[in-house]
């Protein structure tokens, strides 16, 4: 599978719209968390794209692939963390819909890719 630029996947522009969302809600929660859980979410969402960028410039679908499977960890690992703030109730469950949704499409996208590569091997 060839990329011609990480920037026409749509996993990659999903995920990249991801960030911005979990900025924007990071952004409301208690300043207390500031280097805690908002930090740790961001860096979460920005390695998705990020780990896809690398990827897509590797010279092997087997190097993508790796790259793809650290981006749908980091996937898992906002996931979880989604799930500890929710609990914290730092805010409302309907403030969490787009991130929500946005991760379940990128996690989605990141699984078939993998898989697409898999083949392509």
């Amino acid at each position: 599978m060839k990329v011609e630029s990480y920037e026409n996947l749509i996993a990659w522009q999903k995920s990249m719209d991801l960030v911005i969302a979990m900025y924007t809600l990071t952004g409301k929660f208690p300043k207390e968390e500031i280097y805690g859980l908002t930090s740790q979410m961001r860096r979460a969402a920005v390695s998705i794209p990020s780990n896809i960028a690398e990827g897509s410039r590797r010279s092997s679908c087997k190097d993508f692939r790796n790259f793809l499977f650290n981006a749908y960890g980091s996937g898992a690992e906002l996931e979880t963390q989604i799930k500890i703030a929710k609990r914290l109730l730092y805010r409302e469950n309907k403030d969490y819909e787009q991130v929500d949704v946005l991760l379940g499409e990128v996690m989605r996208m990141l699984n078939k890719l993998t898989h697409e590569l898999k083949i392509s091997e």
